[in-house]
């Protein structure tokens, strides 16, 4: 069976949470898109982890991590975060790394820093770690595959020489950078297959397999479904797509072997980077709301950027869990909601006089005013209450609202940052 763990919104729900939970009753999980752009932060036995581009459920030993296909595969950072966990205490894991999966090269990441500076304020909020122009290539037909890091050096260098010229001409009269050099560029990749050669593997040959066995195969999404490229606030979106059905595409298995999948909501809003958040707060309510949320505070796992904070947007949620195809809804961080007397809940748009209920596209959405639904808070601490019938009745209400509202069976309540502080309903 495969389950699919995905965001609801604009990334930052906690997934990696909820992914290294489920891992626990999985044998194989896997990265099917995104890249380091973005972060899980994971507290277990071992100790509190930010992880990149590593699965969420390396940290069990009876699984098999995998990078598929449809990742932005960056090896320096891949090696880098293996060490760290193992210096750290953690068994080597048994990780493989799918041989169609291309490479984040050093001029990807160089093309993205030059495209922000020259955008100034009118960025599109990038991480800076290469992945629009990752995936520029990828659609280009000129990005680089793992499998090709294996050719021989005549191969490499023709292949450099077609890939060069267009990039140096934008690099030098677009950008006014030093252009860069074959030789270089040859080394990096002598490198990068040094580095990921123990790793490499026919992924979609061995799940095939693992289907046939029986396996329990968990797909871990990065971001959210407002930052996928197609059905997001399109720009300000990611470059790879966010929803579970990709999930498919991006590790190499067929659509159907896909039964269920829990989206990942989170009890109040939060982002990173530009674009547009109808229940988007700010100043003091914001800064104490990011104070107390997450796990030491609304950061991005990433950048260290201030995440921007609002209360939970149930158009946006609703929406999220439609496109995603959601089967359950996992709510996390309701412990953080605690402090509040009354909690708002945006229960529709206001765009030019009139109030909808449904997700606009985004030149809509620019127009569009929050419409709050108060509720009470339960004003108490709600951290390690493993039964849903003890949780206050103001909080119970509110989980019950925010359930009507999406539409979706919240199967699983979050009260805390650690793997066992969950309640099932």
């Amino acid at each position: 069976m495969v389950t699919a763990v995905v965001g609801a919104n604009w990334g930052d729900e906690g997934k990696g949470k909820i992914t290294d939970m489920l891992g626990n009753e999985s044998d194989i999980i896997i990265r099917f898109q995104g890249g380091s752009n973005a972060g899980h932060t994971i507290v277990n036995d071992y100790g509190k982890f930010a992880l990149h581009i590593l699965p969420s459920g390396i940290f069990y030993n009876h699984t098999t991590s995998i990078i598929g296909n449809g990742v932005a595969l960056n090896i320096p950072d891949f090696c880098r975060e293996i060490k760290e966990i193992v210096d750290r205490g953690v068994p080597q894991p048994k990780i493989l790394v799918s041989d169609r999966a291309q490479i984040v090269m050093p001029y990807h990441i160089l093309f993205d820093e030059c495209e922000e500076e020259r955008l100034a304020g009118k960025s599109f909020g990038s991480t800076k770690s290469g992945i629009a122009p990752f995936y520029s290539d990828k659609y280009a037909k000129i990005g680089f595959q793992v499998s090709e890091l294996f050719l021989d050096d005549e191969s490499l260098t023709d292949k450099i020489r077609r890939v060069l010229p267009a990039k140096n001409a934008i690099l030098e009269h677009l950008y006014k950078k030093p252009a860069l050099k074959e030789d270089d560029i040859l080394s990096t990749l002598h490198e990068y297959r040094d580095m990921i050669q123990p790793y490499v593997c026919d992924v979609s040959s061995f799940l095939h397999q693992a289907l046939k066995d029986n396996k329990r195969i968990l797909l871990e999404g990065q971001l959210g479904t407002l930052k996928d490229p197609d059905h997001g606030i399109y720009p300000m979106v990611t470059s790879s797509s966010t929803l579970a059905a990709y999930g498919a595409i991006g590790a190499g298995i067929p659509p159907y072997e896909i039964k269920r999948i829990v989206t990942v909501v989170k009890a109040y809003s939060s982002a990173v980077g530009a674009g547009e958040f109808v229940s988007e707060i700010f100043g003091e309510e914001a800064d104490e709301l990011r104070k107390r949320g997450g796990d030491g505070g609304e950061f991005g796992a990433t950048t260290g950027r201030p995440r921007r904070m609002g209360w939970f947007d149930a158009v946006a949620s609703r929406y999220g869990c439609r496109m995603q195809g959601a089967t359950d809804v996992a709510l996390t961080v309701l412990d953080v909601l605690g402090y509040l007397d009354k909690l708002p809940v945006c229960v529709g748009y206001e765009i030019d006089g009139k109030v909808t209920k449904e997700f606009p596209t985004t030149a809509k959405l620019a127009k569009a005013k929050p419409v709050y639904e108060m509720l009470d808070g339960w004003k108490s601490d709600i951290r390690g209450i493993k039964k849903y019938e003890e949780l206050p009745e103001n909080c119970r209400k509110y989980i019950e609202f925010i359930e009507k509202e999406i539409g979706v069976k919240i199967t699983m309540v979050s009260n805390g940052p650690k793997r066992e502080d969950i309640i099932y309903r």
